[in-house]
């Protein structure tokens, strides 16, 4: 049961880690973008466009490459996530709107665009199970693999281990780079950036949009593993909020956020797979990380460390005639 309980969790890993990462990026330079759940069911209408233009274009499942599969329905996942990013920074950036209301609006649009995708796409022979089912077997599919260690750990598709790389990846840039140091600079303190000669908008609007880019990963891979292609999107909006909170659970560290991720998918799964005997005993345990993102951010507030604290410059807009 208890390696059952493992191998779900590491199946759910990806889309907190995907989107806590993405976000991490974004709020590093400054920019508070509460639109990440909006931004993951974004990037899962982008893979079901991907999957039914790719499609039309090879003329059926039967004629379909698995690796041209896979690189469609990225790209198209990837598109939607800047388009979403560049949209927001238009908003926030160039027009200085309330990143707030922005962000909770765009949460609004995107789940909306999500099932009006589905909606669009849907088909009765249910072609997108089938694509979807080619993207898994790239690597490994679960049914493929042993008990045991490569079920848990090797019995996963190519996103999965993506969204890992990326992670580190992004850490690594932010904490040992030169770019990494102007987009912190940017998000500890606009002004002085500005005054160095660092283009603040035109930082905050590549970390914003390669942030959403990262985070559609999110939904694209629950299209294509939580769902393997169905169009339902239960759940989705309660994993994307679930990914804002383990920002600050990990205190703006991607590296952090691998472990964040894998115990946020642990504690969402353990009601599921063991059966807990009430109802008010699940519910405690879905509401259970928000409850300790709130104890972290207490926590926070109370220790005076520059290392644990949010970037300071988050969510405030920068007007250059006031530096």
């Amino acid at each position: 049961m208890f390696a059952l309980l493992l191998c779900e969790a590491f199946l759910l890993t990806p889309i907190f880690l995907f989107g806590s990462t993405g976000e991490t990026l974004t709020e590093k330079s400054g920019h508070l973008n509460l639109g990440t759940p909006g931004t993951i069911c974004v990037g899962g209408a982008g893979g079901m466009i991907g999957v039914a233009v790719y499609d039309s274009i090879c003329g059926g499942f039967a004629n379909s490459n698995p690796f041209l599969t896979f690189m469609f329905v990225l790209f198209f996942a990837l598109l939607f996530g800047a388009l979403s990013g560049l949209l927001f920074s238009f908003f926030t950036v160039s027009l200085r709107c309330n990143q707030n209301v922005m962000g909770l609006a765009y949460t609004t649009f995107g789940i909306g665009f999500y099932g009006l995708i589905a909606t669009l796409v849907n088909r009765p022979d249910g072609f997108l199970n089938q694509y979807c089912g080619t993207i898994s077997r790239l690597f490994m599919t679960r049914s493929e693999a042993p008990n045991g260690f490569c079920e848990i750990f090797l019995s996963h598709g190519l996103l999965f281990y993506l969204s890992f790389v990326i992670a580190i990846v992004v850490a690594v840039v932010l904490k040992r780079t030169r770019v990494g140091l102007f987009v912190r600079t940017v998000g500890e303190n606009a002004g002085s950036a500005d005054a160095a000669g660092i283009d603040v908008s035109k930082y905050r609007y590549i970390t914003t949009i390669i942030g959403c880019s990262i985070s559609a990963l999110a939904g694209l891979y629950y299209f294509v593993e939580i769902n393997n292609g169905l169009v339902e999107f239960k759940n989705i909006d309660a994993y994307g909020w679930l990914a804002v909170a383990l920002v600050i659970f990990t205190l703006w560290k991607t590296d952090l956020g691998i472990l964040g991720a894998i115990l946020f998918a642990f504690l969402f799964k353990l009601p599921e797979i063991y059966g807990l005997p009430s109802a008010s005993l699940n519910i405690l345990f879905q509401y259970l990380p928000y409850f300790v993102t709130v104890v972290i951010l207490v926590i926070i507030s109370m220790v005076n460390k520059k290392a644990v604290q949010a970037p300071a410059n988050l969510g405030i807009p920068y007007f250059r005639e006031e530096r």
